[in-house]
């Protein structure tokens, strides 16, 4: 069945995904309706059961296939063997940008997978859960050089804060650009002004 459903054109299937991932994302599972993510996409609720058995296994595809593709574009275009904490997360806001470009809620949905408790896939998720935590914070931090910081400085903290900023700061820059004609980015001046905070956090924590 799912296989049908990457025999789609991008477009559609971009629709389809989009609709599903803003509905759970604002809803959770249990009360994310099918008849919403179907009037969204613009097709039929058959032709969403056409390529997708259930509500459970749309889910449990979403899940799957959304962090196969943050795995897959993080691994492939951040450099991980830079020491250097800033440069990774400049590089992952930018990546984060573009990914919500073409799905705007994504990252939402992902966070609220790692938070879902319905009785329904929470079999499916807990092992999954501890499994995705444990591999994607050891490779996010894999090779950086915390000898950089002060020593009056705890580095975990530190890197915490700088990471919820250049979230913050990313999530808002996409919520611009959403907004715009183009819909696009001035990577320029969102570079600039990255680093701009950049400078100010390693006043703060570097020595």
């Amino acid at each position: 069945m799912i296989e049908k459903f990457f025999n789609l054109d991008q477009e559609k299937q971009d629709r389809i995904f989009n609709a599903a991932i803003k509905e759970f994302a604002q809803k959770g599972y249990d009360n994310a309706s099918t008849n919403e993510i179907v009037k969204e996409a613009g097709i039929s609720k058959g032709s969403l059961f056409h390529y997708f058995k259930n509500k459970k296994q749309l889910y449990l595809f979403l899940k799957d296939h959304f962090m196969d593709l943050l795995t897959k574009v993080f691994y492939q275009k951040v450099t991980f063997t830079d020491p250097d904490i800033f440069m990774r997360i400049e590089q992952a806001t930018l990546i984060k940008m573009e990914l919500r470009k073409q799905y705007p809620d994504i990252f939402k949905f992902i966070t609220n997978v790692y938070l879902e408790d319905s009785k329904e896939v929470k079999e499916d998720l807990d092992s999954w859960k501890m499994e995705m935590t444990t591999v994607n914070i050891n490779k996010a931090f894999e090779g950086i050089d915390t000898s950089l910081f002060r020593e009056d400085v705890d580095a975990s903290k530190a890197i915490k804060i700088i990471m919820w900023t250049a979230e913050q700061f990313a999530a808002e820059e996409s919520a611009k650009a959403k907004l715009s004609p183009e819909h696009d980015f001035d990577y320029d001046r969102i570079l600039k002004e990255l680093n701009e905070y950049f400078t100010i956090f390693k006043n703060c924590f570097y020595k």
